[in-house]
């Protein structure tokens, strides 16, 4: 009992590191490296955005002359020829 006591009050050691902190960080490189990769993405997406909103525009423009088509067509046929 007393040696169960003894074993769980003992100081675990403190593992020292073997590798230096400096070698596996990042550092400013890593950092102009994700911030690049932020700038190129954030770009991209606004591109694409720009993009789909034209073509919804374009189909917007697009149904509005086929239904304008539709709409003289449909005035033409009562109207005799001659």
């Amino acid at each position: 009992m007393i040696e169960a006591i003894l074993t769980a009050a003992t100081a675990t050691p403190t593992p020292t590191p073997t590798v230096d902190p400096n070698l596996v960080t990042p550092g400013p490189v890593g950092f102009v490296i994700v911030a690049v990769v932020v700038v190129f993405a954030a770009v991209l997406i606004w591109d694409m955005q720009r993009r789909i909103r034209r073509v919804r525009y374009r189909e917007e423009v697009r149904a509005e002359l086929d239904a304008e088509e539709a709409a003289d067509a449909a005035g033409d046929e009562g109207t005799p020829k001659g």
